[in-house]
């Protein structure tokens, strides 16, 4: 009797221990694996992202972070916040390649394991501008990631520092960009597989359930607009905003002009590629465009100074990074906006909602010119409007179209007629004592 006892209370036993080591064992199997996508140019937007994936994996206890990469890479300095997070996370953080280049090798260095897939690549890491401070502080931070997991350092400072020799990877002078083949090879990469989720297998995690990681409204809109496109576009709309102002002088053009380079040099603060500084460059270029057109116009210096600002902003809001990128977002910008303008001056002359963007040339009621102007010959008058250096005078009882030689004379001033030619009517501006 106390022997069936005994053995009930064994098998009981065993049946407990038995189940409790199954259930931990399939546990894991069905844990969170949280995926991270490493697309595109790596901005302050995506180590966000990233920073944010490594505290929610934290809280939902997850096997692990995976990362997905597929870049040419970006800014530096949002590499580097990425691979810091990476590095604390208490939550294992694998990786598969398909283009790791420059930033993105950092990033992808940061994992534990790597799987690539066939045709990737990773390296090509020398940093913009290359100076001797930022390539020495660049490798660095290289040789220290790969020696964390027991990756070649020396490898590694090769794919940011043209100097280190690796014969056998790169020819001299060149900077190092590994194969998957030869990233197995030297142990960077532990497998190449064909898929997202052959590399998961590898990883042992195919039965793992997937979260992946979402970027937030504001900062969707700062990377979507940060494309060259888009920026282009931006800029497009804000360039001609601004000579649709030149041609109205309403104020409700140069608003939508405004308001879309705002978009744009916000986007690009938001996002890292630009600073406080870029936008202050930019507003004063921008104000003394406006000065010209609204409060001291003709001159054409303030206008030339503004414009030059504001395209040096445009090119400083990308990055010394980027400076064929950005290029080509200005290059877009100015053919848009060109043929969008010469659209609205000669496509559709005659649309009423065009009338009141062109500048028109037809004579209101108040402006009467005659045939015969000679008996104005020597006649002192004063300018009714602006001459820059067309305007109207008034002689008299009569106000006639009016031309300067060439200087800008404010309304109210005294004019005096010099000569007549025609229909046209020259005068210059009266000394004063």
């Amino acid at each position: 009797m106390i022997a069936r006892r005994l053995v009930a209370i064994f098998c009981l036993l065993a049946g407990t221990v038995s189940a409790w080591v199954q259930g931990a064992s399939a546990a894991p199997q069905g844990g969170v694996v949280v995926v991270v996508p490493i697309h595109d140019t790596i901005d302050d937007g995506m180590a966000h992202l990233v920073a944010r994936a490594v505290a929610d994996a934290k809280e939902q206890h997850a096997r692990a972070i995976v990362l997905d990469v597929n870049s040419f890479g970006g800014l530096v300095s949002s590499a580097t916040q990425i691979r810091d997070a990476l590095l604390a996370s208490e939550v294992p953080v694998d990786a598969y390649v398909t283009r790791g280049w420059s930033a993105g090798a950092l990033i992808s260095l940061s994992a534990s394991r790597i799987a690539m897939a066939p045709g990737a690549s990773i390296g090509a890491a020398q940093p913009i501008p290359k100076t001797v401070k930022t390539v020495s502080a660049l490798r660095g931070e290289f040789e220290s990631t790969a020696a964390r997991y027991h990756r070649n350092a020396h490898l590694a400072a090769a794919m940011v520092d043209a100097t280190v020799d690796t014969p056998e990877y790169k020819a001299p002078g060149g900077i190092l960009t590994l194969t998957a083949d030869q990233a197995q090879k030297t142990g960077f990469s532990e497998a190449t597989v064909g898929t997202f989720d052959a590399a998961l297998a590898r990883f042992g995690l195919a039965g793992a359930r997937r979260t992946g990681a979402e970027y937030t409204w504001a900062e969707r809109i700062a990377r979507f607009a940060t494309n060259p496109e888009i920026s282009g576009i931006l800029l497009a709309i804000g360039f001609l905003g601004l000579l649709i102002e030149l041609q109205t002088l309403h104020g409700i053009a140069g608003a939508i002009g405004a308001g879309s380079l705002a978009l744009f040099f916000g986007t690009h603060v938001y996002a890292g590629f630009s600073n406080g500084l870029v936008i202050a460059l930019a507003i004063v270029g921008l104000l003394l465009i406006l000065f010209e057109l609204h409060v001291l116009p003709g001159h054409g210096i303030a206008a030339g100074l503004g414009g030059l600002l504001l395209i040096a902003s445009v090119l400083l809001a990308f990055g010394v990074a980027f400076f064929v990128v950005a290029l080509q977002a200005l290059a877009i910008a100015i053919v848009l906006s060109a043929v969008i303008f010469a659209l609205l001056q000669r496509v559709l002359p005659e649309n009423a909602f065009v009338r009141r963007l062109v500048f028109a040339g037809t004579q209101g009621p108040d402006y009467v010119a005659s045939l015969d102007h000679r008996h104005l010959l020597g006649a002192h008058g004063t300018a009714v409007s602006f001459l820059r250096p067309a305007g109207v005078a008034s002689f008299g009882d009569e106000r006639v179209d009016v031309l300067t030689e060439g200087e800008f004379v404010p309304a109210g001033t005294p004019v005096r007629v010099t000569r007549v030619e025609g229909a046209r009517i020259f005068v210059r501006p009266e000394p004063t004592a």
